[in-house]
């Protein structure tokens, strides 16, 4: 790791100002970062460190839900409100990494971290998530890799277990930059390769998520997040699956489906909602909107397997989430 000089700002606003006039880079709880730097990848000149700045780890559980993007995944996991009215969120948040990494990694640096794609972490590999000309996944061992959208550029999985479950909750971020305050859909925060393969999010030079919105769920929603890991301790998982719907007069309403662990981005299958929208609930229903969401992948040579998870994990989410 080379040498930096570390900084201590008093706001977001000045450390959004400091990430656009220095070679710096952002650091919260600093898990990913810290990382990147060790390995290499990264090498700021400047790193701004926020995690102190009061008044952004705030949890407001609601309903509607209001959560400081500084607010760590533990407390997160352990939020008896959270729990209640967005358990999805809160068992994505339990069972990401370590407990260890839960009491530092934060939401937003859940959100904004970086994939874990070993052509990428590798510095040997000049691939095109660094700005390379080849996916070295595609032609090499990618058995943990993407099986939708593999047709892009890249073909590595979004590692934010967060934003899995804020997609299918529809939240909204605010965001903080050198311009001033906005708030941004989280349907529009994540960035597919074949738009940048060296990015993964629509943030701008100097931007910081300041905070998460959840809106209020409505009477009769049911959410349900499942992750599906090759060993129970410590590990990333290989499909993570997660429903958020509404049953009314007998019926989904409002169904959102979303994959992770299985595209670039947080992946919504658009072909499971259309078959749940208006149906009635029950086992058959899961089956038909399990089987319509894993219609459209890609697998690669070595992840056909994670196209049969994905469809057995959505079809017990599902299930799950009727009752």
């Amino acid at each position: 790791m080379k040498p930096f000089a570390l900084v201590h700002p008093a706001t977001l606003s000045e450390a959004a100002r400091l990430c656009v006039a220095a070679d710096a880079e952002l650091k919260a709880g600093g898990v990913d970062l810290l990382d990147r730097m060790k390995e290499g990848l990264d090498s700021p000149k400047t790193v701004v460190s926020i995690l102190a700045i009061p008044g952004h780890d705030a949890i407001e559980a609601g309903p509607p839900a209001k959560i400081g993007a500084l607010a760590t995944l533990a407390r997160i996991a352990d939020d008896p409100g959270l729990r209640r009215a967005y358990p999805a969120l809160a068992e994505a948040a339990a069972g990401a990494a370590t407990p260890q990494i839960r009491h530092m990694a934060t939401l937003g640096g859940n959100l904004c971290q970086r994939p874990r794609c070993w052509y990428y972490r590798l510095e040997e590999f000049e691939c095109r998530k660094k700005g390379g000309s080849e996916c070295f996944a595609r032609e090499g061992e990618n058995r943990f890799h993407a099986i939708f959208d593999t047709d892009l550029t890249c073909c590595c999985v979004h590692p934010s277990a967060a934003g899995t479950a804020l997609l299918a909750y529809g939240a909204t971020l605010d965001i903080v930059g050198p311009k001033g305050r906005h708030a941004l859909p989280i349907d529009r925060f994540f960035f597919r390769p074949v738009d940048d393969a060296t990015r993964e999010n629509t943030l701008k030079p100097g931007e910081i998520v300041e905070a998460v919105a959840i809106p209020a769920p409505p009477a009769g929603s049911r959410s349900v997040y499942r992750k599906l890991k090759e060993k129970e301790s410590f590990d990333w998982p290989l499909v993570e699956t997660c429903v958020a719907l509404t049953i009314a007069g007998g019926a989904v309403r409002n169904a959102r489906v979303v994959f992770g662990s299985v595209a670039p981005t947080p992946y919504r299958s658009k072909a499971a909602e259309a078959v749940l929208e208006g149906g009635r609930p029950g086992e058959d229903l899961a089956r038909r909107a399990a089987e319509a969401a894993v219609r459209d992948a890609k697998p690669l040579a070595q992840n056909v397997y994670k196209v049969t998870l994905a469809k057995v994990e959505l079809e017990r989410a599902l299930r799950q989430a009727f009752g």
